[in-house]
């Protein structure tokens, strides 16, 4: 059943498309002052790229939750979201508030905590945004005529994220507390709660594509939330290895980083094993791509690379290094945009009606994009060992070592071509599908 008011999702999706696409943009003027071409560095400095990129992927990805959420939600409650209007108010305040976060980057308006860069004024406007979508969102589901695991597991990842903001509001003189506090905020994140909106977008689009019963991939879910709470939420330790908390995190660290991966495999074997007891054979292969493809490339990306260098004797060295750029960027890619990039390519023919996954513009769009970041993570790889050996090893100074890596920047340039080649040509699909409609909405229901 399909509900008009899902229509807002919509937006949404378009706000994260014009966001990545920036954040392509920004990655570029990094990469190009990485390999020494650093021909922006008067009007763009390295830093102010640094801090817009990390920073609209944080954004894009929120926009993109939201949408998933407000396409879900009301399928799964079986009911119209409780107000439209509100859900649109709540998309331009968000607009607004990247908007001017990145016009303040540039004029090196911002607070000096690297992930929370945004000016404090702002993080405000962000609780109060986040209050408004949670009020929007839950009051749905409860009025809803059902509550499904898949929109409760959805529904708490998102209240969690928006709860374990506030810690990153709180002003400290030390040095350590506030690095304490910032990792609940960064890493309980993108290794806690995000997941937990990732296993319930995975749930419903593998309800949807497979055909596999609700039961049976609901009692999943439980099996990877448990995982994850178990895993992430311990695992924070080792990020306070080097900031003066007691040595116990150390070994809290140390063994909970090591079970991380085990929450991303058991999301790769439920959705490959969903898959292949479906009997559904759902004509929008594409979004079926996306969905599989996330689960797989969040298992490598987040899970092997990330505990490929978390653990104390190995991060020793590579704290701080081009080695967690590695992992950092085949994780999110993995984890969380491709997840919102499947629930975008499953939920806009029924919103417009047009069935262009039909076509071999998406194919190539997913294959290209998915290449291009592999060589990208290998080249950051490279670079990375090779800083850690020079800089760590053998004690050579931080800029010398940069020029000795920056050969492997122009590998990453290349890469991330054909990463940008392939993201154009699913934006252009995106486009080309129109705006949604309520005939197109009703036809999908029928």
């Amino acid at each position: 059943m399909k509900y008009k008011s899902q229509k807002v999702a919509y937006w949404f999706f378009a706000l994260s498309m014009l966001l990545f696409g920036l954040q392509i943009i920004y990655g570029f003027i990094m990469g190009f002052a990485h390999a020494g071409f650093d021909v922006l560095h008067d009007v763009i400095p390295f830093n102010t790229a640094r801090a817009v990129h990390t920073n609209l992927l944080v954004v894009w990805l929120l926009s993109g939750f939201m949408g998933a959420a407000y396409y879900i939600i009301p399928e799964e409650a079986q009911r119209e979201l409780v107000s439209v209007k509100l859900a649109y108010v709540q998309l331009i305040s968000l607009a607004v508030v990247g908007v001017i976060s990145i016009i303040g980057f540039h004029f090196n308006y911002w607070e000096g905590r690297k992930f929370l860069e945004i000016p404090r004024p702002l993080d405000y406007l962000v609780v109060v945004n986040v209050l408004l979508f949670l009020g929007l969102i839950l009051t749905t589901l409860f009025k809803g005529k059902r509550r499904t695991t898949t929109a409760l597991v959805l529904s708490m990842g998102l209240l969690f994220a928006a709860l374990l903001y506030l810690p990153g509001m709180l002003p400290f003189d030390s040095q350590v507390m506030d690095s304490f506090f910032r990792w609940w905020v960064v890493h309980l994140w993108v290794e806690g709660v995000w997941e937990l909106i990732m296993g319930g977008i995975l749930s419903f689009l593998l309800i949807k594509l497979t055909g596999v019963d609700r039961e049976v991939i609901e009692k999943w879910l439980y099996v990877i939330v448990g995982l994850t709470f178990l895993s992430g939420v311990l695992g924070t330790g080792h990020h306070y290895y080097y900031i003066g908390v007691n040595k116990i995190w150390l070994i809290v660290g140390g063994i909970f980083s090591a079970l991380e991966p085990l929450a991303f495999l058991a999301m790769a074997l439920f959705a490959v094993n969903m898959y292949r007891k479906g009997e559904k054979k759902h004509p929008n292969k594409l979004a079926l791509f996306w969905t599989l493809g996330a689960a797989i490339v969040s298992f490598i990306g987040a899970g092997l690379l990330g505990f490929a260098h978390t653990l104390p004797q190995t991060n020793l060295y590579t704290h701080g290094t081009l080695v967690t750029a590695m992992h950092g960027h085949l994780a999110f890619w993995g984890a969380y945009a491709m997840i919102v990039l499947a629930i975008i390519s499953y939920s806009l023919p029924n919103m417009t009606g047009r069935k262009l996954y039909e076509s071999t513009r998406g194919r190539m769009a997913f294959w290209m994009s998915n290449i291009g970041m592999i060589g990208m993570t290998v080249a950051f790889g490279v670079a990375g060992v090779v800083q850690v050996y020079l800089e760590r090893r053998m004690k050579m100074e931080f800029m010398e070592v940069q020029k000795e890596v920056e050969v492997h920047f122009v590998v990453l340039i290349i890469c991330a071509t054909l990463f940008l080649t392939g993201i154009t040509l699913y934006m252009i699909d995106f486009y080309k599908h129109g705006k949604p409609t309520d005939e197109a909405l009703e036809a999908t229901s029928n």
